[in-house]
């Protein structure tokens, strides 16, 4: 036992560096599967209406792939929640393997679990810390959503199924987490695996859900996505799959077990590719060296966009059949656009593009903060870079960044939504237009976290806290009633509401007048501090 001395002591310290994320998070799930089952309560308030729904999305090859399958096209709770079966499974699996790789190979990244380890500390001990707090994390997750379903009217048994869903994906890639963290010398290196390994899976899934003539059913089962979506909430209640992804966790915790044996403290299995002895040209500007640092990320997200825009376009020519009934479409309608059921769910869609193109912005402006506290900042300004040239070079891959992943949705949008409608040369430039006004809420949420860099960088990481605010109240404020007041302190509440209404300047004015005085003031403050 001598390997795991030292875990419950990092299992107290993850907890206590996690005790506002890791609640927030829970709620934000939560609030999202409890949302979404109230309001379709009411869209769907018959047998017949839920038949209508559940078959015309069965008959829709892109709205299968991106969801999954309704397998009791009677259930009201497999149709108000299938959406958010696979898809929310994808999340809560993602969010577990990177807790576990923060506090494993990042730790060691930053040295902080040498300096630990340097006492009494286990060779096994911050692997297991990081799996218990991921368990905990998705455990509580799935009860905590499960008592929230149940708290609308849905069958227990079908609302702990969908906890249980939610909760074994995010087991499953703890695992996945915990075995990437051995194979690389950093924690963006080991999250790249680890979503890698995530995608293969969710596409694995939508191929067997997909499947015309069910003879590839099978390539399901081959995906942990698709053994959390077996458990089938509210459509047979199968418990006993969560045994499958349960026996994946324990053969790959046996494996990074073994892994940590082969490698020493630091290390990784996979050793980084040395680079050039002299500084290549492209190198040689502060803008230059951030395009570098952050070109792998937005690589990977400009496709993962790609991919989401031409799939929503896709789907946009289904919308029509799927929201049958009178209710479903004013729905739609009250979320965005107000000249179409299509331009109403390409609205909405698109402000769903902007949501997660913030996060990209969140993630490119917090590499700031991991520049510095790793060293890596001062040595730079130690030559004649100026703090205002190195910071302005991270600020402008954000700002690009975003705007480059909204305008590729749009456009991939704009291309499938436009060639299944017959109007693609009509429909592109609207669809671009449509993502471009995202823009300015998106800077604004990138921003805050420049604000908060300069202000005060050890709250850095509280643009997250605030992103999951505006989310919640922005997405979610309507369906929970909320006050308008409090609705609109959220910017994406403000971003007009294309295609379909009409286009309103002051908003998108007003806000990148508020995106550039919150940088114009990181900026100020970032001049006046301390350097780490």
């Amino acid at each position: 036992m001598k390997d795991f001395v030292g875990t419950g002591t990092l299992v107290r310290l993850a907890l206590r560096r996690d005790r506002i994320q890791i609640p927030l998070w829970i709620v934000v799930f939560a609030g999202t599967a409890a949302g979404s089952a109230q309001a379709s309560i009411e869209l769907y308030p018959d047998v017949k209406s839920r038949v209508e729904a559940a078959m015309t999305t069965n008959s829709s090859p892109a709205l299968v792939s991106l969801y999954g399958r309704i397998y009791d096209t009677t259930s009201l709770g497999e149709l108000s929640l299938f959406k958010l079966t696979s898809f929310g499974a994808l999340l809560v699996a993602l969010l577990c393997a990177i807790l576990v790789v923060r506090h494993t190979r990042s730790e060691e990244e930053s040295g902080r679990l040498e300096l630990l380890s340097a006492g009494v500390l286990g060779r096994y001990a911050a692997v297991t810390a990081g799996l218990i707090v991921a368990a905990l994390t998705a455990i509580l997750l799935g009860l905590v959503t499960a008592v929230s379903l149940i708290g609308i009217g849905l069958p227990a048994a079908g609302s702990f199924g969908f906890g249980l869903t939610w909760a074994s994906a995010g087991l499953a890639f703890a695992g996945v987490g915990a075995l990437t963290a051995q194979l690389t010398e950093g924690a963006r290196a080991a999250n790249g695996l680890t979503a890698i390994v995530l995608g293969v899976s969710y596409v694995l899934r939508a191929i067997g859900d997909s499947s015309a003539d069910g003879g590839s059913r099978w390539v399901s089962w081959l995906s942990p996505i698709g053994w959390a979506q077996q458990i089938r909430p509210f459509a047979g209640d199968r418990f006993v799959v969560a045994l499958a992804p349960l026996a994946f966790l324990v053969l790959l915790v046996a494996a990074a077990f073994a892994l940590i044996r082969r490698r020493d403290i630091g290390a990784g299995l996979v050793r980084p590719r040395p680079g050039p002895a002299t500084a290549a040209p492209s190198l040689r500007s502060p803008l230059a060296l951030a395009w570098r640092l952050h070109r792998g990320a937005l690589y990977g997200w400009g496709f993962a966009f790609l991919l989401l825009g031409f799939i929503v376009g896709n789907i946009a020519s289904n919308v029509d059949g799927f929201v049958s009934s009178a209710s479903a479409k004013e729905l739609v309608q009250k979320l965005g656009g107000v000249e179409g059921i299509t331009d109403a769910f390409l609205s909405t869609e698109m402000g769903m593009l902007g949501l997660l193109a913030s996060a990209f912005g969140i993630q490119a402006a917090l590499r700031l903060r991991s520049e510095e506290t790793a060293l890596r900042a001062e040595p730079l300004l130690a030559t004649g870079v100026t703090r205002a040239r190195w910071l302005a070079s991270h600020v402008v891959m954000a700002l690009f960044g975003t705007a480059v992943l909204v305008l590729v949705g749009g456009l991939g949008s704009g291309i499938s939504s436009g060639a299944a409608l017959g109007n693609m040369g009509r429909q592109v430039p609207r669809m671009i237009a449509a993502a471009a006004v995202q823009l300015p809420a998106i800077w604004v949420v990138t921003a805050l976290v420049v604000l908060l860099f300069g202000l005060a960088p050890k709250l850095v990481t509280a643009g997250w806290l605030l992103y999951g605010f505006f989310l919640l109240v922005g997405q979610f404020g309507a369906i929970f009633d909320l006050p308008q007041a409090v609705m609109d302190i959220s910017p994406y509440a403000h971003t007009p509401r294309l295609p379909g209404s009409d286009f309103t300047a002051s908003p998108v004015i007003w806000l990148t007048a508020l995106a550039a005085l919150l940088l114009a003031t990181g900026f100020t403050t970032f001049r006046r501090r301390d350097i780490g």
